[in-house]
C-alpha cells in the first residue's frame, strides 16, 4: 500500500491564544507525506476560527454539534488523505511526534496507532493525580474486557488509515469518542501499536476542557461497547 497524504484533524472550541502557534509547529514538522491540515471549528466564541483561516495551507470547517467527538467525525468526513491523525488545538503534544506516529502504518505494520504519553507531571499535583488513576481504571478496564495489552489510549495522538477508520460508526459527540472508536475497532479484532509520545499537560485555567463527569461516561462507553450487540 502507497501513503501519499497525511490529514491532521484539530477539532478546536475556544483556542485563539494557541491555534497559530500550533499549526506552525503542524506546518514545520517534516514527515514524507503530503500534510492537509483540517481545523474543525467547533462552536467558538471566540477568534478561534478567524486566525486559523488567515494561516495559508490552513482549511477551516465548521461543525454546530457540540463536543469534541462532533468535531472529529466532522473532521473524518472532510479528511481527503490516505492516514488520518487527531491533534489537539492547545500545546500539550508535540507533532515532531508525527514520524513516530505514522511509521508503522508506512511499514505495513499495522492500520491503527495508539500515541502512549510520557512526560513531565502536571504542575497541579491533584489535577495530575486524579488523572493518572483515571487514566489507569479506564486501561485498566479496557484492556480485562477486550484482553489487549495498550499502554493506554487517554492521549490525543491517535492514527488511522482512511479505511480503517471509516469502517466505524461512532455514536457520540462527546469525550468519550476515542473510547468508542478503539473499542469498537478491539471488537472486531484490529491490532493497534502503541508509540511513546511527548506530552505537555495544561490546567483549567489555561483552558483544559475535559472534566470529571466524563471519567463516567468514558466507562460506560467502554462496557457499553463491549457487550453490546454485534451489528
Amino acid at each position: 500500500m502507497t501513503y501519499q497524504k497525511l490529514s491532521i484533524l484539530i477539532p478546536a472550541y475556544n483556542e485563539e491564544k494557541t491555534i497559530a502557534e500550533l499549526i506552525a509547529k503542524v506546518q514545520a514538522v517534516s514527515i514524507p507525506l503530503e500534510k492537509e491540515i483540517i481545523v474543525i471549528d467547533n462552536n467558538s466564541k471566540d477568534r478561534t476560527g478567524e486566525v486559523a483561516r488567515a494561516i495559508p495551507g490552513v482549511r477551516v470547517v465548521k461543525e454546530t454539534n457540540p463536543g469534541k467527538g462532533a468535531a472529529l467525525k466532522c473532521g473524518i468526513k472532510e479528511a481527503t488523505g490516505d492516514i488520518l491523525i487527531f491533534q489537539d488545538a492547545d500545546l500539550e503534544y508535540d507533532p515532531e511526534d508525527y514520524p513516530a506516529m505514522i511509521a508503522p502504518i508506512l511499514a505495513g505494520e499495522t492500520t491503527a496507532v495508539l500515541g502512549v504519553r510520557i512526560g513531565d507531571r502536571h504542575p497541579n499535583l491533584y489535577i495530575y493525580y486524579l488523572g493518572f488513576i483515571a487514566n489507569s481504571i479506564i486501561t485498566l478496564t479496557t484492556n480485562l474486557l477486550f484482553w489487549r495489552l495498550a499502554g493506554e489510549y487517554e492521549g490525543c495522538y491517535k492514527a488511522f488509515t482512511k479505511e480503517t477508520i471509516r469502517s466505524v460508526h461512532i455514536t457520540t459527540d462527546d469525550f468519550d469518542f476515542d473510547n468508542e472508536l478503539v473499542c469498537k475497532l478491539y471488537r472486531r479484532g484490529v491490532h493497534m501499536k502503541d508509540v511513546p509520545i511527548r506530552y505537555y499537560p495544561r490546567d483549567y485555567a489555561a483552558g483544559k476542557k475535559i472534566k470529571a463527569k466524563h471519567f463516567f461516561i468514558i466507562m460506560w462507553t467502554i462496557v457499553r461497547c463491549r457487550f453490546m450487540p454485534k451489528p
